[in-house]
């Protein structure tokens, strides 16, 4: 008799939508388990058990992140964007600073998230392996090694051999491929191997080109944040591209989930932080002078900083004078929650300008343009239902209309 294993089923979710469950469609382990990691860790996934209040049944709301999650033997979740694929492209480029040729044809054939990880997980993969073959990146190296022969500097032994050798302490510069610009990518691609997230043709891709590092290169973690503000010339420009995807796979893989004697790497995109970073980095790059765009600053307030505040987006005109806060909010409500309003109102304050703004990809049905004290509180849209260098022209034009600029 053939023993033919059944496969585990998939549930489709799309984001900020709540998918209505059977009591008996998940098991007490498995709906705890998405709870813990989903829920409690994160809030990607808004987990409601049965209850009368649900009358019986369970409850699965998606919280603004999409992607894949496979857990073997028991659940496939796949949550869904709510804008089209080729959007989401767009987005991307734009918030990872990419423009990638080969995405031109493979666009148009991708449909769904774990398409789109699959075929830039087969684009890195194919930077690397083109790499490869004009040479991985080397630098000269400072090393000390026991050497049968004099290399660089001789160093005088340490302490007395119990037994003759002729092994020479030497320290010398080695011209090695084992640099963090290889080691980076050597991690990312080790990470998409294990992942369980590439299709075939991209699983054999990486690991292809991860077999043609593996033996230069020392295996070490790395985060997404390694991947930034390094130094690029003439002979490695081509790296810049290869660790901005780095960057990309490094920050939506992980972290690894356990269920039993599995380990699950989920891929997760934070469609909020895609929508706040391609904002940013259109308008760094279309804003004309003298305003300009600052991301993510760090302010204080009070006399020993006891109040610490991130703030998205700041405008700055001339002078290098702060003229607005803006606060991106990747969700559509009917109107602004009394939280946002109060933590861009402070935002403004603690920038000390006179107008606050909160960016939707929608128009809100009860927009606000109120003045809260001495700040202009406004309601802006840059939308996602066109090209975005049409939204981003209709943003300014509105932003310039409130501002008075």
């Amino acid at each position: 008799m053939v023993n033919i294993e059944t496969q585990p089923p998939t549930l489709h979710l799309t984001e900020f939508q709540t998918l209505t469950l059977p009591e008996t469609a998940l098991s007490g382990g498995l709906g705890e388990l998405l709870w813990r990691t989903l829920d409690q860790t994160g809030k990607k996934l808004l987990v409601t058990f049965p209850s009368p209040k649900t009358d019986g049944e369970w409850q699965l709301t998606a919280q603004g992140w999409v992607g894949q999650i496979h857990m073997p033997h028991q659940l496939t979740l796949r949550i869904l964007p709510k804008v089209p694929m080729a959007r989401i492209f767009k987005l991307w480029e734009m918030a990872y600073d990419l423009q990638l040729a080969e995405l031109g044809d493979g666009v148009t054939a991708v449909s769904a998230i774990p398409d789109f990880f699959s075929l830039l997980a087969q684009i890195l993969a194919q930077w690397v392996i083109r790499r490869g073959r004009q040479g991985f990146q080397k630098a000269y190296l400072q090393q000390t090694a026991a050497l049968p022969y004099v290399r660089g500097k001789l160093l005088p032994p340490r302490t007395a051999a119990a037994s003759p050798t002729v092994q020479l302490t030497c320290r010398f510069d080695a011209h090695t491929a084992d640099i963090p610009d290889n080691q980076i990518v050597a991690y990312t691609l080790h990470q998409l191997a294990r992942s369980g997230q590439c299709n075939p043709m991209a699983q054999t891709a990486v690991r292809q080109a991860y077999h043609l590092l593996q033996p230069l290169v020392t295996m070490r973690p790395f985060q997404p944040s390694d991947c930034q503000n390094r130094s690029y010339g003439r002979l490695n420009q081509d790296y810049a591209t290869l660790h901005a995807l780095c960057r990309f796979f490094l920050e939506h893989t992980g972290p690894r989930l356990a269920t039993g004697e599995h380990q699950l790497m989920p891929f997760l995109l934070n469609m909020a932080q895609l929508y706040e970073r391609s904002i940013a980095n259109w308008l760094q790059a279309n804003l004309q002078r003298p305003y300009q765009i600052k991301a993510q600053e760090s302010t204080t307030i009070g006399a020993n900083d006891e109040l610490r505040f991130q703030i998205d987006l700041t405008l700055y005109g001339e002078n290098g004078r702060p003229l607005a806060v803006l606060d991106t909010k990747y969700k559509t409500p009917d109107k602004p929650s009394q939280a946002d309003i109060s933590q861009v109102i402070t935002y403004a304050k603690a920038k000390r300008c006179h107008h606050a703004c909160l960016i939707y990809p929608q128009p809100l049905p009860q927009p606000l343009h109120v003045t809260v004290g001495d700040v202009q509180l406004h309601t802006l849209t840059f939308g996602l239902d066109e090209s975005l260098d049409g939204a981003g022209q209709q943003f300014v034009q509105q932003l310039k209309t409130r501002l008075n600029l």
